[in-house]
């Protein structure tokens, strides 16, 4: 085993290893054994956990090198928004940077409370709950609304915050196939009828750039009585007359109990909330472990937030722009021969196919000057390796033009498209 490695790190800690275990098992076993990033890096088709030096939302310095950013889930520009940033740096001046303790004990502030009211305003639900992170929301929702009495039923590709609250809830899942609604509605009508029902869905699916059925999986609710929760993480500020999100994109608020968002997305910071019932909200803050046991927000982030929710409410022309910029980008990649999926957000996958294909074209794009996130199995379907772009309100329509040269430039290159 040790003669591999030619580091002589490594083959000291090799060796340390075997004196310690010899033949007992060691839970270490498969992070020793773990060599594709090494691998990855050593042929220079590394992709994760960019060296970041500068940005400005639309653009980014690496190696120090400008890069158009196609891989930010910053829909509407908002990150480095003047106000956001001064609303940040305000109360960071007033609170410090944080408050050491979770919000059920020591750190909660007024601004946790006027947040929370903002956004129950927002997405018209009676009350709403501030978590630290849209991770931990879903796993603190999920996991104290579901027990292992409970069934959930799931789509496939929804996120793995949600598939980790189902794991933690211990209830029996129920997987359907991705928006297929006859699916859906068999394993429903299946379902033990005794068993409390629960449908959770995301509202804009974050790979595929899809939209949930809600409309019709609304109807399922009712037809067999289910309660329903639609994680808006990718939603909230695009979807929505307002911005609000799925549920009043169909038209469908009130018969959603359940809205989960984050705040890392439109809303240009980090954190997430639950919003329903005041009730079931008052049940969540009292129960849910990632809610009780995890430090709060920090005050700068919750000023910024509640700023750029206000900006969001008054400046609808961003999310026209993004809109339009989103538009442009479809039709481009499509009359070059891109497959795209059925994307109808600023969500847009670029269906490559093989993984180390799209290693290889995620890296000639990245050399070119465009960012874009290569996405392979296990987190997409064996042969449906993609690049995941997504648009922002703020990118020029000159930065999208030169995207779309680059990618017919690269695409016919590495026979992608003809």
């Amino acid at each position: 085993m040790l003669t591999q490695f030619k580091d002589i790190a490594k083959q000291k800690i090799y060796a340390k290893r075997k004196e310690m275990f010899g033949k007992h098992p060691d839970v270490f076993t498969k992070m020793y054994a773990f060599t594709r990033s090494d691998t990855a890096r050593a042929l220079g088709y590394y992709p994760y956990y960019p060296k970041i030096e500068k940005s400005d939302a639309t653009e980014v310095t690496i190696n120090g090198q400008t890069k158009i950013m196609l891989g930010s889930n910053n829909y509407l520009g908002l990150t480095n928004h003047p106000k956001v940033i001064e609303a940040g740096v305000a109360a960071l001046k007033e609170y410090g940077s944080g408050l050491t303790g979770s919000r059920l004990l020591n750190g909660n502030i007024l601004m946790h409370d006027e947040l929370e009211r903002r956004l129950a305003d927002f997405v018209h639900k009676d009350s709403a709950l501030v978590f630290s992170t849209g991770y931990g929301a879903n796993l603190g929702a999920i996991s104290t609304v579901c027990g292992p009495d409970d069934l959930i039923f799931s789509d496939q590709y929804n996120h793995a915050s949600i598939v980790d609250g189902i794991r933690f809830s211990g209830a029996a899942k129920q997987i359907y196939v991705h928006n297929n609604m006859k699916e859906l509605e068999a394993k429903l009508k299946a379902a033990d009828p005794k068993k409390p029902r629960f449908i959770v869905t995301d509202g804009v699916f974050s790979m595929e750039g899809t939209i949930a059925k809600l409309k019709e999986i609304v109807e399922l609710s009712k037809k067999y009585p289910s309660r329903l929760m639609v994680d808006d993480a990718h939603s909230i500020g695009v979807l929505g007359s307002n911005g609000e999100g799925t549920a009043a994109h169909f038209g469908v608020t009130k018969d959603v109990d359940l809205i989960m968002g984050t705040f890392s997305k439109s809303l240009g910071c980090v954190g997430g909330f639950i919003a329903g019932e005041k009730l079931i909200i008052e049940y969540l803050k009292h129960h849910s472990r990632a809610m009780i046991f995890t430090a709060s927000l920090p005050p700068a982030n919750v000023a910024s937030v509640m700023t750029a929710l206000e900006i969001i409410k008054s400046e609808p022309e961003r999310r026209q722009k993004l809109h339009d910029n989103t538009k442009f980008m479809s039709e481009g990649l499509k009359s070059l021969g891109f497959d795209i999926g059925e994307s109808v957000t600023p969500i847009i996958p670029v269906i490559i196919g093989k993984d180390a294909k799209t290693f290889k074209v995620w890296k000639s794009l990245m050399d070119a000057g465009v960012y874009t996130n290569p996405v392979v199995s296990p987190a997409t379907p064996p042969g449906r390796a993609l690049l995941r772009t997504s648009y922002m309100a703020t990118h020029s329509r000159k930065q999208l033009e030169f995207c779309l040269d680059m990618f017919e430039k690269i695409g016919k290159k590495e026979k992608v498209i003809d």
